[in-house]
């Protein structure tokens, strides 16, 4: 009998470290997915995604405390997956912001750059039109001269020409002046020899009548 009391007192005792036992590796189970999920919850950068993920990973894990000895490897392992998929969701989450964000980026960046082209277009296009505005302005102001050059030369070649004629009036004026003084002078040559002519006759005249 007291041989049995003993034995029966040392598979109590094996009982009972055995479960005090598990009852350790339940705490460190359940502080392993406790810890794991903190620390997603306080990353900076994931911490705000994902909630319904990590809610169903706490429900998880308090579901792993209450979990009895035969259902504790299958709440473990649901425990375990749900905290695994908050992290996974999470990161997901942050990925997917940031590729909308690089989009956004981009899409900005591109209309930017359509901005910039656009506005090197239009100062391109009104140095064209400044530049033709400006030739036509000088082939205008050229013309202009031109036509004034062209008018000054004109009225140049009109008064020489009109020179031309007054000069050529007064020689004919001229010539027909030195033909009458000519025949003035030829006229006052024959008076003169026709009165050295008349001259002898008269005194003839005289000296018979005394």
């Amino acid at each position: 009998m007291k041989r049995f009391t003993t034995t029966f007192a040392a598979i109590a005792l094996a009982l009972a470290a055995t479960g005090a036992a598990q009852a350790r590796q339940d705490d460190i189970d359940i502080n392993r997915l406790n810890n794991s999920l903190d620390q997603l919850a306080n990353d900076p950068s994931l911490g705000n995604y994902a909630q319904a993920e990590q809610a169903r990973a706490h429900d998880a894990i308090n579901r792993l405390a209450q979990a009895g000895r035969h259902d504790r490897a299958h709440a473990l392992y649901l425990a375990e997956r749900r905290v695994d998929l908050a992290r996974t969701a999470a990161q997901l989450q942050d990925a997917q912001l940031k590729l909308t964000q690089l989009d956004r980026e981009h899409d900005q960046i591109m209309l930017d750059n359509s901005r910039r082209e656009t506005e090197i277009a239009r100062r391109e296009l009104e140095r064209q039109r400044l530049q033709s505005q400006l030739a036509q302005e000088e082939a205008a102001r050229a013309q202009e001269e031109g036509q004034a050059y062209s008018q000054a030369a004109d009225q140049a070649r009109a008064e020489a020409d009109q020179a031309k004629k007054l000069a050529a009036a007064q020689a004919k004026v001229a010539k027909a002046a030195r033909h009458e003084a000519s025949l003035a002078a030829e006229a006052a040559k024959a008076m003169r020899s026709q009165m050295q002519d008349n001259a002898p006759a008269t005194q003839d005249k005289s000296s018979n009548g005394h």
